[in-house]
């Protein structure tokens, strides 16, 4: 596990990368919990995004595990008409969760940018 300051060290990097960033945090999965986040909008509540965030992905998972479907997950977008949010498996108990607005970036660059950071921090 990551200590505290990669997590956030992590966040800032992301922060940089992406145009448009609204917010991320890592999240517990089992208690829906932000272990790090940064958000540059102060009207954007983590707590509550992580929180729900979290069952989303574990919903996800049981219906993966209820079709029988071979595999695991990595990552899910959620797309709205303003913003793109991106949910990405660092392992079985944690995920990265990430909000940028829709115009100022694209999944490419979203994707790119949250790999290449996850990937240096060995997650």
């Amino acid at each position: 596990m990551a200590t505290q300051d990669q997590l956030n060290a992590l966040l800032a990097d992301i922060e940089r990368d992406i145009n448009g960033f609204i917010g991320a945090s890592i999240v517990d999965l089992e208690s829906g919990l932000p272990l790090a986040s940064s958000s540059v909008r102060p009207d954007f509540d983590l707590e509550v995004a992580s929180a729900f965030n979290s069952e989303i992905v574990k919903n996800k998972k049981r219906t993966i595990d209820a079709l029988g479907i071979e595999g695991e997950l990595e990552d899910m977008l959620l797309t709205l008409n303003t913003q793109l949010h991106l949910l990405k498996m660092l392992d079985d108990d944690l995920f990265i969760y990430l909000a940028a607005d829709r115009q100022a970036t694209n999944l490419a660059l979203l994707r790119s940018s949250v790999n290449r950071r996850v990937a240096a921090l060995g997650a």
